[in-house]
């Protein structure tokens, strides 16, 4: 489990591809202390888990599916990645829940200034519009980002000052493919909600409109219908 807070950024030493699969050689901008084989590392918001390591880098290995599934798949040697270390309990949660699971890819669309931050525009599959809101997180390669803005198949994030000096974010440009992980809460209450089916969901709405607060509440049809029921 992951924060999304990235803790450095490394560079890529040396990528090893045998048939589908690869073994990554990673060089973190601020050496990992007491590392441990076996424990996990995001690494452009992907878990992968360590094999070696010493005192200036670490390698790991990264699947056929990994590599179909994510951005790992065209790293080669001197690209930058975003680093975090698994957290422990008692870590503060700075930012939100991430597993580490990337569920799509997506695509950079525009970029632009927003004061002293910048806007970033995003593309992603729709079948992923759900697990998507105003307000809420995603983790793009690694980042925690809030959600301003978001339709069927686009979102819009603020990126400060702070973020973009710790990540690889300064140096995105529009096309890059992108490492996207919606927000895990939100995946299991769809997955949930998708199990008891339409008259379940249909039966729910029916008793909320039907309650003597519905006025209080803001609750309508309009409002069930936007919000994916």
């Amino acid at each position: 489990m992951f924060t999304g807070l990235i803790q450095c950024t490394g560079k890529i030493l040396r990528v090893g591809k045998s048939g589908g699969e690869a073994r990554l050689s990673i060089a973190p901008a601020r050496p990992f202390a007491d590392l441990a084989p076996g424990e996990s590392i995001a690494v452009n918001g992907a878990c992968l888990t360590v094999e070696k390591f010493d005192s200036a880098s670490f390698s790991a290995f990264a699947s056929g599916e990994t590599l179909r599934l994510t951005n790992l798949g065209g790293l080669r040697r001197g690209d930058p990645v975003n680093l975090e270390r698994a957290l422990r309990l008692g870590d503060s949660l700075g930012g939100h829940l991430v597993s580490g699971h990337v569920d799509a890819l997506c695509t950079l669309t525009e970029r632009r200034p927003a004061g002293s931050s910048i806007l970033l525009r995003f593309s992603f599959p729709k079948e992923f519009k759900r697990q998507i809101l105003p307000k809420g997180s995603v983790a793009v390669d690694g980042v925690s980002l809030t959600v301003n803005a978001c339709g069927d198949d686009f979102f819009e994030v603020n990126v400060i000052p702070a973020t973009l000096a710790e990540t690889t974010l300064a140096g995105w440009q529009a096309g890059r493919a992108i490492n996207l992980e919606t927000d895990l809460i939100g995946k299991y209450v769809e997955r949930m909600l998708g199990v008891f089916g339409t008259d379940f969901r249909r039966a729910a709405v029916d008793e909320a409109l039907n309650t003597d607060n519905k006025n209080q509440a803001g609750l309508s049809l309009d409002f069930f219908r936007e919000n994916g029921f």
